[in-house]
């Protein structure tokens, strides 16, 4: 289903702002991916953009430009499902999205004074949803919010610096991967 309607969004997803994203997505993915392999534990997060992505985490410069350069070989080699990752936003949206619309369908009708006795059926639905999202949210990250072709994709440069945190002592380390791609 998700991939029929892929098919039918084409027009939208290759816009080339929105296809720049995805592939930066699909990178940052396989970057992260490759950095978890070689550092245990990895604690690092990405968002990705029309220009690139940022990595927020405690890794070295050289570390990272070795996982990029590793990522976007392998991926124009075919190792397009470096592209999707299991902790994803869009993994962590779907769950969010199909629990609450599960919880709600278990309260329909109910009154406010009746509603212990439908936490049972709330529970399972709730249950049954969070089974269907993991899947649901792998492929829609496959169809819609990453591209496992890099393409004409290319990393410009690679930058670093300490960003002071909220509410938290001390820095946290943010990379930004500038690409280019047409």
């Amino acid at each position: 289903m998700i991939e029929q309607f892929a098919e039918q969004a084409q027009p939208i997803l290759n816009l080339p702002v929105i296809r720049r994203t995805r592939r930066n997505h699909g990178l940052e993915h396989a970057t992260i991916t490759i950095l978890a392999s070689r550092i245990k534990p990895l604690s690092m997060a990405g968002r990705s953009d029309g220009g690139g992505f940022l990595l927020f985490g405690e890794v070295s410069t050289e570390q990272v430009q070795s996982a990029v350069n590793e990522a976007l070989r392998r991926m124009k080699h075919g190792e397009r499902s470096l592209a999707v990752h299991p902790n994803c936003g869009t993994n962590l949206v779907t769950t969010s999205f199909m629990a609450s619309i599960a919880a709600m369908l278990g309260m329909i009708g109910v009154r406010r004074s009746g509603w212990l006795n439908r936490l049972p059926l709330v529970m399972s639905f709730v249950s049954i949803a969070l089974l269907l999202s993991q899947p649901l949210g792998m492929s829609l990250q496959r169809h819609i919010t990453t591209d496992g072709d890099p393409a004409d994709l290319e990393v410009l440069e690679i930058t670093r610096r300490e960003v002071q945190m909220p509410l938290r002592e001390g820095t946290m380390t943010v990379h930004r991967v500038n690409t280019r791609s047409s």
